[in-house]
């Protein structure tokens, strides 16, 4: 069996995370997006989330088999110690722990910036689920842990059909009065 090493992302990994994430974008209704962004653009969109938030490559024999990060969660400040999750994984290195590893990894990072509730949206067939998408996300999301929160009806158009959004969150810290602010991940990283 293989080894998984889950370690933070890099710029230069942009080019195979891009690639991952464009079987999702041409294949599925998983992502919404209608096109590939550019590596360019994805290089950009990259360096936006690590500013503050962890991005992490989970690499099986080296090399990079899945990915998942953090990001502002709505981008207001009193939402600051809520965020919103992302994962994608290879279409042929599912079932074999990556996303749990990746989950984990990322909570224990975000808990230590500071951060209380984690959100992930996610495309969710309306009646049936067909080629395009199927419930396994939030199969995924409810075995680690969320919670359905919310469910927006035929908001996503892609391939020809409507499909459903919903919301699932977790809930990793304790709310209090006085909350300390949220730390970037960045500065934690240096503090280390």
């Amino acid at each position: 069996m293989s080894e998984i090493i889950v370690r933070d992302a890099k710029l230069e990994d942009a080019g195979r995370i891009l690639e991952i994430y464009q079987y999702y974008v041409e294949h599925t209704a998983i992502s919404f997006e209608y096109e590939t962004p550019s590596l360019a653009e994805f290089e950009n969109r990259m360096r936006n989330i690590m500013r503050k938030y962890p991005y992490l490559a989970a690499c099986m024999d080296g090399v990079i088999k899945g990915y998942a990060y953090a990001a502002p969660f709505v981008g207001r400040a009193a939402y600051d110690w809520s965020c919103e999750l992302t994962i994608y994984l290879d279409p042929e290195a599912k079932k074999c722990g990556l996303g749990r590893r990746l989950y984990e990894e990322l909570e224990i990072k975000l808990k230590e910036m500071g951060v209380l509730n984690m959100y992930a949206c996610i495309g969710y067939p309306v009646e049936e689920e067909d080629e395009y998408l199927n419930r396994n996300s939030a199969q995924f999301h409810a075995h680690m842990g969320f919670a359905m929160a919310g469910e927006f009806r035929r908001c996503g158009y892609k391939f020809g059909r409507w499909y459903n959004m919903i919301w699932m969150e977790k809930i990793i810290g304790e709310h209090r009065e006085g909350q300390p602010p949220v730390r970037s991940y960045g500065e934690i990283q240096n503090n280390r």
